[in-house]
């Protein structure tokens, strides 16, 4: 029988063998490599190591071209950011021949159990802001960044982004001779700034269809809270008026 040395002792070759066969056993393959190795690395199988990457949120492959598709559009897609079977839709109302459109961000929880956008209380005030100028809701048309309201009553993220993508094209659609941008969420989302710091000059809106005018104001709900700013959104109607037209 054979012999082995372990530094200065004399093992069996049958020792040696046992020896080597617990090493396989404990995962060792191999003596000597060429570069280091974690033993202790956990080893990710095949599935692992090949698992897609999470399914991005749908999107609609072509958006509709006529805006009367788009209305049914909105009305019926599961496409749309925050949709759910019961999620209630507040979808766009008014004229869209008017030349004015109006935009807000999304529906509030008065507006849902209304069945409109912009109710209750801010609504009072946006009639009173209309008649001002000469308008009325049958004569405007009115929608939202977003037909859906969000669990968190805010806009961020990739919904954020598909919503601007829709509202861009929406407005390409209508074709109107100026929006009107109610509230920061709305401004923000489309020339990138407050309302604050929109107030009292004109921006452009860039639309599959060309570009659009736009002033943004702030929003009724804001006026109630801080009635000092009616003077400035007053001069701001003022200029989408005269925009639009009578």
């Amino acid at each position: 029988m054979g012999e082995v040395e372990r530094g200065s002792d004399h093992i069996s070759t049958v020792e040696a063998a046992s020896l080597l066969q617990w090493w396989r056993d404990s995962g060792i393959d191999c003596l000597v490599d060429e570069t280091p190795r974690d033993w202790l690395r956990r080893t990710e199988s095949v599935a692992e190591t090949r698992a897609p990457p999470p399914a991005a949120q749908a999107r609609p492959a072509a958006l509709p071209d006529q805006l009367e598709l788009f209305h049914e559009f909105l009305r019926t897609s599961d496409d749309l950011p925050f949709a759910a079977p019961t999620a209630p839709r507040i979808c766009p109302a008014g004229d869209p021949a008017s030349q004015a459109m109006v935009l807000t961000d999304m529906p509030t929880d008065a507006d849902c159990e209304a069945g409109m956008l912009i109710a209750g209380e801010s609504g009072a005030l946006f009639d009173r802001m209309l008649a001002a100028i000469g308008r009325d809701r049958d004569s405007i048309y009115l929608a939202g960044l977003s037909c859906l309201r969000s669990p968190t009553g805010k806009i961020g993220g990739k919904e954020r982004d598909t919503c601007v993508e829709l509202v861009r094209h929406h407005i390409g659609l209508v074709a109107p001779r100026a929006c009107l941008l109610l509230g920061d969420t709305v401004a923000k989302a489309l020339i990138g700034v407050s309302a604050a710091q929109a107030a009292g000059k004109w921006h452009t809106i860039s639309t599959p269809s060309g570009d659009i005018d736009a002033m943004a104001t702030f929003h009724p709900s804001h006026l109630l809270n801080r009635p000092a700013d009616k003077k400035r959104a007053w001069a701001d109607l003022q200029q989408f008026r005269d925009r639009i037209g009578q």
